[in-house]
């Protein structure tokens, strides 16, 4: 009875349950579990990318979804123009009769040659949009050659990227010291040019020390560090005209103090100090003058709003305590940041130690970019995992997905990137009146695009309520019940996922995984050690239990629910899904030893039918769409 799109109406009625079909469904489910745990297939070399056939294989690696290839269109297909208005021929002008000439068009009068549509898509140029990069060298001449050519990816797809490049290994204060960083940025040059990209140096400082003079006036508490940098647009020039060029702007990591001094700072400050000086530019740029019809920006082609924040170093992305020093996959910056900092391993800072930093500039910049902005840590090993970042949006692998298909992932390694938004905060509401009814009714009904039955709905929740996961302003929600078994049946009650909602607008930026990681921490995953993330809620503190929900058959989110679920049952209309409880399965599992888990456990027998009876009988928590019909 959940989607996050799509509406899944609920009528109380009794299907058939099919014992047979029960034990199959056991049968698979432990068979899938034992390949997964007994898999010690090592991992595959990550990208190592020779030729130009890569960029191919790149964009068939994203396998983006209909919605993402919608998204990216959106952003970088081409915009509609308005139309031209005819010219007539007049009669007077004679038409070529050379049978080996083929008409070419009359630039005079405006008339221009009909094109194949094919052709016409193929030359209709896309609207570039721009990405912030930094540049955590040192690199050797082949790492560069791979993140190059991640570049030259992204430009063909048009994204043209601004880079700020560090050298660790030049010492601050050295003699050579701005001899060493123009090297290093000219070195970088000369890699994306081999690669096939025009790209500028930048040698000279884009940026101001200090803070911007309204920083230091404004009473307003904000949640993320202010950059130690400024920039004005009038700063921008030497950006905006590479850019403009179709060129790849290389910057040094460098700043004007107030004697007009050029003097190297940190290269975090700089991409701070751009990413939101970009913005405002490109906010003036697209304020319309009066007496114009177009803003300027239009006239450029290029966005100066970054649209992507990217973080290539050697280490890669931030280490994370769930996967025993493996990589985040998707981190909420509003809701995850300062937990992170807490349950970062010191033993990581050797192999890491740019990790914290680097996680800090990401919550800086995203704070001043667009909402639907992302920021990706990755490694040089893996340039066209930027391919499927900027494509889809999306982590490498879901963080979402069950536990035990993360352990036994091969794209999991110590070189997956690390994607990070912005995010919502996260908090787990435990009774009916500290809900927000007005918003709640609101999410439910744009989410499932049905009218809630609100007196029915609300008696039901007051009665069975367990909690409510609410993301942000209630932009998305996982209603959670504690559904009563009959009685002499000796079970305790069910944890029942009854509505599982995102906004449409919301779709797509993290939310649902957000959403989705926080009920795996409360329900099936609660007792482990990495499901003690800061949601408000219990905080990895008590015993799992098994999550059950409902689908309809025909639901299109099913797909996203079966790769979630440890099972699933299909009844007539329904689905019947459901996830062990994690901390039990690894239990049976020590107990067992390497024997593994036998297809039916004998606390297993008889809980589908259970489930079923039970899950099948609660009410529509919507009203009828025919009214007419229903009455007659």
């Amino acid at each position: 009875m959940l989607s996050s799109a799509v509406s899944s109406s609920a009528r109380a009625h009794r299907p058939a349950f099919h014992p047979s079909r029960s034990a199959q469904t056991f049968k698979a489910f432990y068979a899938t579990i034992r390949s997964l745990r007994q898999s010690h297939e090592s991992p595959e070399p990550d990208d190592v990318e020779p030729s130009e056939k890569d960029f191919i294989l790149a964009l068939l690696r994203a396998n983006p979804s209909s919605r993402d290839t919608k998204s990216f269109l959106a952003s970088f297909g081409p915009r509609p123009q308005p139309p031209q208005p005819l010219v007539a021929r007049p009669a007077e002008i004679p038409v070529t009769t050379d049978k080996d000439v083929a008409p070419v068009g009359d630039k005079t009068l405006g008339i221009k040659p009909s094109t194949s549509p094919v052709i016409a898509s193929i030359l209709n140029p896309v609207y570039q949009r721009t990405a912030l990069v930094k540049l955590q060298s040192p690199f050797n001449d082949r790492q560069l050659e791979s993140i190059a050519r991640g570049m030259v990816y992204l430009e063909k797809l048009g994204l043209l990227s601004v880079l700020v490049v560090e050298n660790d290994q030049v010492a601050r204060g050295s003699p050579r010291e701005r001899s060493a960083l123009s090297a290093e940025t000219m070195r970088v040059v000369d890699a994306l040019e081999k690669q096939g990209a025009r790209a500028r140096p930048v040698l000279g400082a884009v940026v101001r020390l200090g803070p911007k003079p309204e920083d230091t006036t404004s009473p307003e508490p904000r949640e993320f560090d202010l950059p130690e940098a400024h920039t004005f647009p009038s700063d921008l020039v030497h950006i905006r005209l590479a850019l403009r060029a179709g060129e790849i702007p290389v910057l040094s990591p460098l700043a004007l103090d107030s004697f007009c001094r050029t003097v190297r700072v940190n290269a975090n400050d700089v991409v701070a100090a751009l990413a939101r000086g970009m913005v405002e530019a490109a906010a003036h740029d697209n304020t319309p003058v009066p007496g114009e019809e177009q803003p300027p920006a239009s006239q450029d082609g290029v966005d100066l709003t970054p649209l992507r924040l990217m973080i290539i170093a050697r280490e890669g992305g931030v280490p994370s305590y769930a996967r025993h020093g493996l990589p985040h996959l998707l981190v909420n910056l509003t809701s995850e940041y300062q937990y992170i900092h807490e349950t970062f391993d010191p033993r990581w800072r050797t192999a890491h130690p740019k990790a914290l930093a680097n996680l800090k500039l990401a919550r800086t910049c995203l704070a001043y970019m667009p909402p639907t902005s992302s920021a990706v840590m990755v490694s040089h090993r893996s340039p066209s995992s930027l391919i499927g970042n900027l494509i889809t949006n999306r982590p490498a692998v879901s963080s979402s997905l069950p536990h035990a298909l993360l352990q036994g992932n091969r794209k999991l390694t110590p070189d997956t990137p690390t994607l990070l938004r912005r995010g919502l905060p996260v908090r787990v509401v435990r009774t009916v009146d500290e809900l927000d009814k007005p918003k709640l009714k609101t999410l439910l009904e744009q989410s499932f695009r049905r009218e809630l039955d609100e007196p029915a709905f609300w008696a039901r929740m007051a009665a069975s309520l367990d909690f409510v996961i609410v993301a942000g302003d209630y932009a998305g929600a996982a209603i959670v019940t504690r559904e009563v078994c009959p009685s002499g049946a000796g079970a305790a009650p069910i944890t029942y996922l009854d509505k599982f909602a995102v906004l449409p607008a919301h779709q797509g930026d993290g939310t649902v995984d957000f959403l989705w990681v926080a009920l795996h921490d409360e329900t099936y995953g609660l007792g482990l050690p990495f499901s003690a993330n800061p949601n408000g809620g219990k905080e990895g503190k008590g015993a799992g239990c098994d999550l059950v929900w409902r689908s309809r058959a025909d639901n299109p989110v099913n797909k996203w629910y079966f790769e979630r679920s440890t099972g699933h049952l299909r009844q007539g209309d329904w689905v019947l899904f459901w996830c062990d409880a994690e901390v039990r399965l690894k239990t049976e599992e020590g107990r067992r030893a390497n024997a593994g888990l036998s297809y039916l456990e004998q606390w297993e027998e008889g809980r589908l039918g259970l489930w079923n009876d039970v899950v099948m009988k609660i009410p529509s928590s919507w009203k009828p769409k025919d009214v007419k019909k229903v009455e007659s």
